[in-house]
């Protein structure tokens, strides 16, 4: 498995709440390609919580469209924006339970539309939330241009 560098890290006004590093309330995400796959791991705690001892459900959304984001970005070396977004929620996810694991492939892609599927399991392997992502993916040089992206890389390349 190989750490993803986050590209954006230098920017001016980054301030992702899903993986920016400096974001006072945010996720600091990281995330890990392993094949065709992304993965990413996350601790949650009570603040994230909505229901008691449960993973707000919009908090579940994030994190998968996020690593969706992140499938994009790793695997087309383009950046995108969410176009439609279909979630599940099939078990509870525990804001007790001591950390949840992210995975993310792509699925299909029709000219500029790409889809992508996500799975957040519990630290058991139980499936709790599943998402299927539609990105609309901008050209090369509109990301490069407009949301300053110049390439995905892992650790080592």
């Amino acid at each position: 498995m190989k750490k993803l560098l986050n590209p954006w890290v230098d920017v001016p006004n980054y301030n992702c709440i899903g993986c920016s590093p400096h974001h006072p309330f945010g996720f600091h995400l990281q995330f890990y390609e392993d094949g065709d796959t992304i993965i990413c791991h996350w601790k949650p705690t009570q603040n994230y919580q909505g229901w008691i001892n449960t993973v707000h459900g919009g908090v579940q959304a994030l994190l998968l469209d996020e690593i969706c984001g992140w499938t994009v970005s790793r695997m087309m070396q383009t950046v995108g924006v969410t176009t439609r977004m279909e979630t599940k929620y099939l078990k509870p996810a525990l804001t007790t339970d001591p950390l949840f694991t992210l995975r993310a492939r792509i699925t299909g892609q029709k000219r500029n539309i790409v889809t992508i599927h996500a799975t957040l399991t519990n630290s058991e392997g139980v499936l709790c939330t599943e998402a299927t992502c539609d990105y609309f993916t901008f050209t090369k040089e509109k990301s490069m241009r407009d949301m300053h992206f110049r390439e995905c890389r892992a650790e080592g390349e």
